[in-house]
């Protein structure tokens, strides 16, 4: 509004128009660890990527304080001796994304089923089923592949893919595309399945963070990114040696609402803060919380 007083311009300014009464978020919960590979010579499954979940128009009342969890990455397993763990749990409010379950692997030469979670682990030989998803959060993990090969940790976008060649390790399920920050970026993709059988076989690709698997020249499986709840890549195994499964990415949190809106009062957990596209972004790296 503006209006002339003696020759000049006068502007009136409105304020912001106070607390949102909605915003948007993205809760993507911490990875699964990659497993381990046998002295037998079979490869580890992937770990599966943490749940994935986002919606806009989340009512929010002022003077409300909400709390923000970040969840940590499973730990991938150790030389056959300790296992591999799932992904922790994000929360904002009341929504929950699960962690990502973690990828089969062997308890002192026993095959041991992958965990089921956000996304779930991929399966390994001897347990050859990959593990469940949970419905609107993620997809299952991929069965083990041929006779030593290990399955890929399933994904936000799509369950993991068995691997068409005998020993090699499977690829991940793929993550989810969120424009939330402004800019389009992949999270919550599996880790790969580790190869197995003899050397010249490839581990399977992550996807969206997730780690690859190891070749079956012997290595270990590779950790996914921080902060995309990418699950970690299973172990790839030479003959009569084993070695150590990726850990899981951690999550994160995004929040964001109309930048004609006030700024929280406060905030806990040192989120960053932006602004983009006509919204105030906040993204959490670590728990903590938002006061509207």
């Amino acid at each position: 509004m503006s209006s002339r007083i003696g020759g000049f311009i006068s502007k009136t300014f409105s304020p912001l128009a106070g607390a949102p009464p909605t915003v948007e978020y993205l809760v993507v919960a911490g990875g699964g660890g990659g497993g381990d590979s046998s002295t037998t010579g079979a490869g580890g499954g992937g770990g599966g990527a943490g749940g994935f979940r986002t919606a806009t128009a989340f009512a929010v009342a002022a003077g409300t304080t909400l709390t923000v969890t970040v969840g940590a990455g499973g730990a991938g397993s150790v030389a056959t001796t300790t296992a591999p763990v799932s992904g922790s749990n994000s929360v904002f409010s009341s929504i929950t994304a699960t962690g990502g379950g973690y990828g089969g692997w062997f308890n002192a030469g026993t095959a041991t089923a992958a965990a089921s979670g956000g996304s779930g682990g991929g399966g390994i030989f001897g347990a050859t089923t990959g593990a469940a998803g949970t419905a609107g959060q993620g997809f299952a993990g991929s069965n083990s592949s041929g006779n030593q090969g290990g399955g890929g940790g399933g994904g936000a976008g799509s369950v993991g893919s068995l691997a068409i060649t005998d020993n090699t390790g499977s690829n991940a399920g793929t993550g989810q595309v969120s424009s939330i920050t402004g800019s389009r970026v992949l999270y919550a993709g599996g880790g790969g399945g580790g190869a197995g059988g003899a050397a010249g076989n490839n581990g399977g690709l992550g996807a969206a963070g997730g780690g690859n698997g190891g070749s079956s020249a012997g290595a270990n499986g590779v950790s996914a990114s921080a902060n995309t709840g990418g699950g970690g890549g299973g172990a790839g195994s030479l003959s009569a040696s084993n070695f150590n499964g990726g850990s899981g990415g951690s999550g994160i949190v995004i929040i964001r609402y109309s930048a004609t809106q006030s700024a929280p009062t406060a905030t806990t957990g040192s989120p960053t803060t932006s602004t983009a596209n006509g919204y105030q972004v906040y993204t959490f790296t670590s728990s903590g919380t938002i006061t509207f």
